[in-house]
């Protein structure tokens, strides 16, 4: 009889336990309604707009799903894996300004410091008039000084080379099209250029995470990839991410893919240098993976501390998470900090999501956000060019569906 109930109780207790376990997943993600994301993806590599991407989800500290859709390599039908590697362009901005902050930090600078007090050559700095004429265009002083805390939030006025103006392409030129020693003389190069506007006066999207790169080889006395991996990747264990790839990790990299003049997804003719990189840029230069890039998320989810080691103060956290752009920003419902794009009035975006996610993204189709209210983090990589927003809109679509 005492045997017996044991059993029963045994078994009521297993009974409860596994309801309780099961009660805990469902109200994570569920896992049905989280099939329409693969679903999505799986139609949009069927259809020739995608080659492949690698999504994963964490929520309330658990892996609530990963998948790897469709292919690394087109030409070769070669299948993408959960440890693909990824060329992550500016999604590297995120990982520069967290170093940046953590030397902040250490007292080496004041955010409101004129970047010309450490870096001379930004001294003398004018602006153009008229951005359309480029070079040719009348020439001013700014009416004040460029602070560091302008280039984490791109109120500085300086450009990323994106824009058609002919100030954006001679930018372009200067900083990605004309071969640099180093981040040294790429900053220096920049320097030369003048401003799209003043400084304060603005949002504009730019490489000044590039400067801040070499602000962080000025404060360390180390390059910045050194530091990077010192500081950041190696006690974090992110140990697929840095400038350059051994020859095992290439054999694991994503191939770029574009379009043809007829719209046909094809691997692109030129592919991104996995070795042999010595410009430690910090607007678009890293390479990682869906799980490196989740452990950093992670991290920062958890208010700067991983594996009881302290990486940042929540309180540094707070102030690049909150609007740093003085409403300057000019997506509806969003804001701009130090490093990241936050949003902050769902009505506004008409997206789901909760005020307070922060997120950003890189131009070949790589994608994350965070959420602390929903402590929940969601990353989805590709390998694509032009850039999209349709995916980021896509995946917060199909993520947020499915928490429950």
């Amino acid at each position: 009889m005492r045997n017996n109930r044991f059993n029963l109780l045994a078994l009521f207790l297993f009974f409860i336990s596994s309801t309780s376990f099961s009660q805990v997943i469902s109200t994570e993600i569920s896992q049905d309604r989280i099939q329409r994301f693969d679903e999505f993806l799986e139609r949009e590599v069927a259809e020739g707009r995608i080659a492949g991407a690698v999504t994963l989800i964490y929520k309330n500290g658990e892996k609530a799903h990963q998948e790897a859709i469709g292919y690394s390599d087109i030409s070769t039908q070669e299948e993408m894996e959960l440890d693909q590697i990824f060329f992550i362009q500016s999604m590297t901005k995120p990982i520069i300004t967290t170093a940046f902050m953590m030397l902040y930090e250490e007292g080496h600078f004041m955010l409101n410091d004129p970047l010309y007090k450490y870096i001379p050559e930004f001294k003398d700095t004018k602006v153009a008039v008229d951005p359309e004429k480029g070079l040719e265009s009348e020439m001013v002083d700014p009416k004040s000084p460029i602070t560091i805390a302008q280039l984490m939030s791109h109120t500085a006025g300086f450009s990323h080379g994106l824009g058609q103006s002919a100030l954006d392409q001679k930018v372009l030129e200067t900083l990605y099209y004309t071969p640099h020693e180093n981040i040294e003389a790429r900053v220096k190069a920049f320097a030369k250029m003048p401003l799209v506007g003043h400084p304060g006066e603005q949002w504009y999207y730019s490489a000044s995470p590039d400067i801040l790169s070499r602000l962080i080889e000025i404060f360390s006395g180390q390059t910045t990839e050194e530091f990077l991996q010192e500081r950041l990747f190696d006690p974090l264990g992110m140990n697929d991410t840095g400038y350059n790839l051994d020859e095992e990790q290439q054999s694991r990299m994503a191939m770029l893919h574009s379009y043809d003049d007829n719209g046909k997804l094809i691997k692109a003719e030129r592919q991104t240098p996995m070795t042999g990189n010595v410009v430690f840029a910090g607007a678009n230069a890293l390479f990682s993976t869906a799980q490196d890039y989740a452990t950093f998320a992670r991290m920062l989810l958890n208010g700067g501390e991983w594996n009881g080691k302290r990486f940042i103060s929540p309180k540094t956290l707070e102030i690049m998470t909150m609007d740093q752009a003085n409403g300057l920003f000019q997506d509806p419902g969003y804001e701009f900090g130090f490093g990241f794009a936050v949003l902050d009035d769902l009505a506004d975006a008409k997206s789901l999501g909760s005020e307070g996610q922060y997120f950003w993204s890189g131009a070949y189709c790589t994608y994350f956000f965070i959420d602390p209210e929903e402590d929940l983090i969601s990353i989805m990589m590709t390998q694509t060019a032009p850039y999209s927003n349709y995916y980021p809109a896509k995946m917060r679509q199909m993520v947020y569906q499915a928490v429950e």
